[in-house]
This record gives structure tokens, sequence and C-alpha cells, in this order.
């Protein structure tokens, strides 16, 4: 049995949900699309698929298998392209995941840009907080905010994660106005809980150079950047999310800052991908793309202001500017 064939051909069946349109796109007869499918399975020892004569639905062992298979025929694609043409633009299908917030107000707004530049990559942009196995999902890259740990993938900082803490008019009305770390004692939050562990994120700042956690009561606690924002408007209590997401707030003063002196602990912002000696050259262009994105925007690239917005750079500015790789060495926690 050929098994990089079988591959293409089980995956194949998985992607058109059918033996019969698969073996049209792959120009064989439906019963040899059968025959390789069922020899597969007798290879393995395991049912990849439910067949019915209405529909197809894979078994656990069966997804499983699917997304091995679908980064293999990748990988296998890529290294034959580097071969067959070095001067071919990257193409094909690029799966990224990244926190919702962040892929709705930076990245999406700026995707046209990079349809431009690589017409040929087919992009999938997950938008979630979970944590992502990008080997078993089949993810080819993810972005996420804090520290990380797994010695299989690489970290690229492409940003800061730079909070800031605020509550809304009617909250500070009913409840008073914190001027310092002490007085958080007689004040609510709304906690955010991690997805990974359900454990609640501890407040952080950064006071005389060192990180100072701080539990605070709360009423709510949610797991999704966006409602957290929103609860924060609403007056459920005080928040400490990312300056650039509720920078329109802050403007319109549906949000005040407070303790303005005390600075939530900034955290990095990094574009994760499988260690690999050869890097993908449509992963590559992404993160060396979303990196430029990340760097004209002021409130993520360290250099952050309220009466900033982001902006282009200049070739001469993107020339000089400088990026790094290090391998991941700290639990991630969003």
């Amino acid at each position: 049995m050929d098994r990089l064939q079988a591959m293409q051909v089980f995956t194949r069946v998985v992607d058109t949900n059918s033996f019969t349109r698969a073996a049209e796109t792959l120009d064989m007869p439906r019963a040899s699309v059968t025959t390789i499918i069922q020899n597969l399975e007798a290879f393995l020892g395991v049912r990849l698929m439910h067949r019915t004569t209405r529909r197809l639905s894979l078994t656990p062992d069966g997804a499983a298998y699917y997304e091995r298979c679908v980064r293999i025929l990748a990988d296998v694609e890529e290294t034959e392209m580097t071969f067959q043409d070095r001067n071919r633009k990257p193409h094909g299908k690029l799966r990224i995941d990244m926190p919702g917030s962040i892929g709705r107000a930076i990245v999406i707004p700026s995707l046209c840009e990079f349809h431009s530049r690589y017409p040929d990559i087919d992009l999938q942009l997950g938008l979630t907080d979970r944590p992502v196995d990008l080997l078993q999902e089949g993810v080819d890259c993810v972005v996420r905010v804090g520290a990380l740990q797994d010695s299989s993938l690489v970290a690229r900082r492409i940003g800061l994660f730079e909070g800031v803490s605020c509550a809304s008019p009617a909250y500070l009305e009913r409840h008073g106005t914190p001027q310092t770390l002490e007085d958080l004692e007689n004040h609510r939050a709304v906690n955010y809980f991690s997805n990974r562990t359900g454990r609640v994120i501890d407040w952080a700042f950064l006071v005389g150079g060192k990180e100072v956690e701080i539990k605070l009561s709360s009423i709510v606690s949610v797991n999704d950047a966006d409602a957290y924002v929103t609860c924060g408007v609403e007056g459920f209590g005080l928040i400490q999310p990312a300056r650039y997401q509720v920078l329109p707030y802050l403007k319109s003063g549906e949000l005040v800052e407070v303790l303005p002196d005390f600075k939530p602990l900034p955290m990095p912002i990094s574009a994760v991908y499988p260690h690999s000696r050869h890097l993908s050259p449509k992963v590559r262009v992404f993160v060396d793309w979303i990196a430029e994105v990340f760097d004209r925007c002021p409130l993520l690239s360290g250099r952050g202001s309220l009466d900033k917005t982001c902006t282009k750079r200049t070739p001469e500015e993107r020339e000089s500017g400088t990026t790094f790789e290090t391998p991941v060495v700290t639990e991630w926690v969003a």
C-alpha cells in the first residue's frame, strides 16, 4: 500500500465529504477510493469514519489521523516546492489561531494588505482564547498573550500587551475611586479565568521593578476578552484589559482609568509555531507581516499613547526594525 497516496485519498474524502467527489477530484475510479480507504483502515487497525448512504462522519481516531495527515501532506508539498521553484510565492492553506480581540481589532482590518502581497495563500483564521495544540489540531501558527511553555515550539515576540486598570463612571460613583493598591480590598472586579485551567487570573502590577499580584473579589467571571470589557462598561466591577481594546471607551468616557501611577504588568505578545529546521515559507511571511502590523501600532509595540493609532511604516523604518526568535520557556496564561 502506498501510504502517502492513502493519506491523500483519505484527506480528500474528508474534505469533500464524499467518496464520489473525492474520486472525481483525484481522477480515480470510485471503487479504487473505497479500496484504498478499506486497506488503510486494515493497515492502521482502526475505523477512520462511519459511512452511511447519506453522510460520512469521522471517528475520534479518524479525526486525529486526519489532522496528522494534513500536516504531513503540507510538509511534503512545501518541501517539494522549495526544490521545484525557489522563486515561487508562498501558497497553500495556512491555519492561524489568535485571540478574538486581537483578530477583530488589529489583524482583520489589515488582511487585505496581506492578501495583496500573498494572493496564493488560503488563510484560515481562528479567533479564540482557548489553548490550541498546534500539532494535534494541524494549526500552523498561533498568536498568544503572556508567557508560554512548550519545548517543541518557537515563540517570536511581535508586540507588547499593555494593560490599563479602569471602571465605568457608574461603578466609581457607587464605590469610589481607588487611590492605592490597598484600596482594592474594598472594591470588586470582573474576573477573567483561564480557558486551559479554569483558574482566575490575578491582577498584576509592576511596582518598583517587581511584580505584585492582587486577588480581587467579584460577582461575575468570564473567559472571553470582549465579554470582559462589556462587563466593565456595564458597571460590574473594575477591569484590567488591554489598553488598545478599551481605547474608544476611554476616549468616550464610558470607562475611566484608575490607579494611573500603578501600571499593570506588561506581557509579551508572541507568534508561536512548531520548531522546525525548515520553517514553512507561508508561516514565515505571515509572522513577518503580523510583526510589521503590530510594530506600527503604538499600543502594541511598547510605544503606547492614547493619542496614537496604528500607522504604516516606511521601507526605511521597516529595515531598521529588529526581530528575534527564542525557545519557549515559561507557561502561557492566555
